[in-house]
């Protein structure tokens, strides 16, 4: 099989190319957007309106000491005023945070749609290259990274941006000479946010690279549980886990480690900054300079804390968008990815097959295909009946162009036909049949079907018109009726339960709890693996295909069981093309062709009784001489 990699998390290269596609998925919500935005500028606006009302309160009760006359309803004005202004900053902040928490989830919603439906579209070789945790760490972290900067982080800057610009006028028209000490401490402020984001920031990248190491590796480690525990490997693995959680501890470590001193750093800049104006505001009310009054150092100083707090917000904000970002880009790159490429136009349709051979197109269901064949040369349409004859005709393929697996291989299936290949481990047998279903393309040589050219057929026509039994079985979450039903949605009951005495899996069904309506989870895992390969015996006999592949499909079988099975399979064989991978010899040994694979060549080919008075690989492997690795 083809090397995996993992690719790690890349720097945004345009963050706001990232941005505006993330935006994109919030069409429909236009009203909602509109109607967030003004909550926030609300919201925004009260802050500063209630800030400014302390001046006029303050200055109200300062005249009443000073004169001894207190302007009791213009106070009790003010007050109500700015418990008004409170009350609807309030109410808008609880509006547009449940616009935004709407629109974040929905967005959300939309690319990991968007995203799923290109893995299913994308071709195996992509699975090939991406380890599970790389590809789960899209629909994990980087969705969540996503869902932080939306709900949170688009808002708060916005906000922010309103009070920066409000606070900072009212700023200007309360004392410009004040002012100049709010300029000078946020040109120390940008410094420093400026040189921690840059180093925590580029920390981040690296922790969300090493974090999807981890969780890979524990995928891994848990699918794998009882490998681990047959060999003593736990004391390996807990080694292994412990490097890679070293490199994520340092990882967060050096991210965090600046994430958490810019808040510390941030407040104290913002107390300084405090104490200096409080000073400077207090010598000037006392000296009368610039017609400063109490009120208006206290709002002031209360703009003071407004002015810095946005900014610190933004500051803290920084490193969870450029995560969101970064891990867009991660996701966007899949959804961009080249789907699977498919320039077939032969399709396979329902066909009535007469008894002089005429084949006419159906619209119903029959039992019979065909194929349709549209010629672009005349615009003429020919069928050809669907028999699973299929042809190798000095095929050389490799994983990677410069490692070949297969080389020269030419071979053919007659229709009916049980072909079985045999041979060690990375002989080929597997990737002969990849190629048959187009899960792979050749470069070089052609492969046939039924006298097509199997590039000119559609891929899911082609793969339709087969089933396969793979080594490694897959169980979906659902009733066992469901995972047999998988191979054909279509299919009634009765063909189910016809399907599954056909593989013999009857009987174990029908002790299970609830029969055929036993619900299944976690990959069938309260089924034993034998049970697991019958359901999926079952699955490829309900297709009811032309072409059978079974790829180790009887390995997790007890040898009684597998007898058993290959009596009740002759009659699901029967007319079939059927196409054998198997280690053990004896379930090849009534094969109508045994083809002997070494290094991607077959060496040999003929029936059983052929092979073994030739006394050649097959001979020895049969006889023990030579063992299949």
């Amino acid at each position: 099989m083809p090397p995996r990699n993992m690719h790690g998390l890349a720097k945004p290269k345009n963050a706001f190319a990232t941005l505006k596609r993330i935006f994109s998925y919030m069409h429909g919500f236009k009203a909602f957007m509109v109607l967030s935005v003004i909550g926030i500028i609300l919201s925004s606006g009260a802050g500063i309106i209630g800030t400014n009302l302390l001046k006029p309160i303050i200055d109200n009760l300062d005249e009443a000491f000073e004169s001894g006359i207190w302007a009791k309803t213009r106070f009790i004005q003010l007050v109500v005023s700015l418990a008004v202004v409170y009350a609807v900053g309030a109410l808008s902040s609880l509006m547009y945070m449940r616009m935004m928490l709407k629109i974040s989830t929905t967005t959300l919603m939309r690319i990991r749609n968007d995203l799923f439906c290109k893995m299913e579209k994308l071709p195996i070789r992509f699975f090939d290259k991406h380890t599970h945790g790389e590809l789960m760490s899209l629909y994990t972290n980087d969705t969540d990274a996503i869902r932080e900067m939306l709900s949170n982080s688009v808002a708060q800057f916005i906000s922010s941006a309103i009070t920066i610009v409000g606070v900072f006028a009212s700023m200007l028209y309360f004392s410009w000479q004040l002012t100049i000490l709010v300029v000078v401490m946020l040109f120390v402020i940008v410094k420093v946010i400026g040189f921690v984001g840059s180093h925590s920031g580029r920390g981040f990248i690296a922790q969300q690279k090493a974090l999807g190491r981890v969780n890979g590796y524990i995928e891994e480690m848990i699918d794998g549980q009882k490998v681990v525990k047959v060999f003593c490997h736990e004391e390996k693995a807990d080694e292994e886990f412990d490097r890679l959680n070293e490199e994520l501890c340092e990882a967060a470590t050096h991210a965090n480690t600046f994430a958490n001193i810019l808040m510390p750093i941030m407040n104290n800049l913002s107390y300084l900054h405090y104490a200096v104006t409080a000073i400077a505001g207090g010598i000037m009310a006392v000296k009368g300079i610039g017609g400063i009054t109490i009120g208006t150092v206290v709002t002031y100083l209360q703009l003071t804390r407004s002015f810095s707090q946005p900014i610190t917000q933004v500051s803290q904000q920084f490193n969870s968008v450029l995560t969101a970002l970064a891990g867009a880009e991660r996701i966007f790159a899949v959804i961009d990815e080249e789907p699977e490429a498919d320039d077939g136009y032969v399709t396979l349709v329902n066909a009535d097959i007469a008894a002089d051979g005429t084949i006419t197109e159906a619209d119903h269901r029959t039992g019979r295909w065909a194929w349709k064949h549209p010629h672009k040369a005349d615009g003429t349409v020919t069928y050809t009946e669907v028999r699973g004859n299929v042809e190798f005709d000095d095929v050389y393929f490799g994983y990677e162009p410069e490692k070949t697996v297969l080389n020269g291989i030419s071979l053919y299936a007659k229709p009916g036909q049980k072909i079985a290949f045999v041979g060690s481990t990375g002989a080929g047998k597997t990737t002969i049949t990849n190629l048959i279903n187009r899960f792979y393309d050749v470069p070089d040589g052609k492969i046939r079907y039924d006298g097509i050219n199997i590039n000119k057929i559609k891929k899911d026509d082609l793969r339709r018109s087969q089933s396969i039994v793979l080594q490694d079985t897959h169980l979906f979450t659902g009733t066992v009726m469901d995972n047999i039903r998988y191979g054909k949605l279509d299919a009634t009951d009765e063909e189910v339960y016809a399907a599954a005495k056909l593989a013999n899996a009857d009987s174990f069904i029908n002790h299970l709890e609830n029969g055929y309506d036993t619900l299944l989870t976690a990959d069938g895992s309260n089924l034993s693996q034998g049970q697991r390969q019958l359901l999926a015996i079952a699955r490829a006999a309900v297709a009811d295909p032309p072409v059978l592949i079974l790829d180790e499909a009887t390995s997790s079988i007890d040898t009684r069981t597998e007898a058993l099975i290959e009596k009740g399979m002759d009659s699901l064989m029967e007319g079939r093309t059927v196409f054998v991978i198997a280690h053990r010899l004896s379930t090849v040994k009534n094969s109508d062709v045994i083809m002997v694979l070494d290094h991607g060549r077959i060496i040999e080919r003929g029936n059983h009784q052929k092979l073994i008075e030739e006394r050649g690989n097959y001979y020895q492997l049969y006889t023990g001489a030579f063992e299949l690795e």
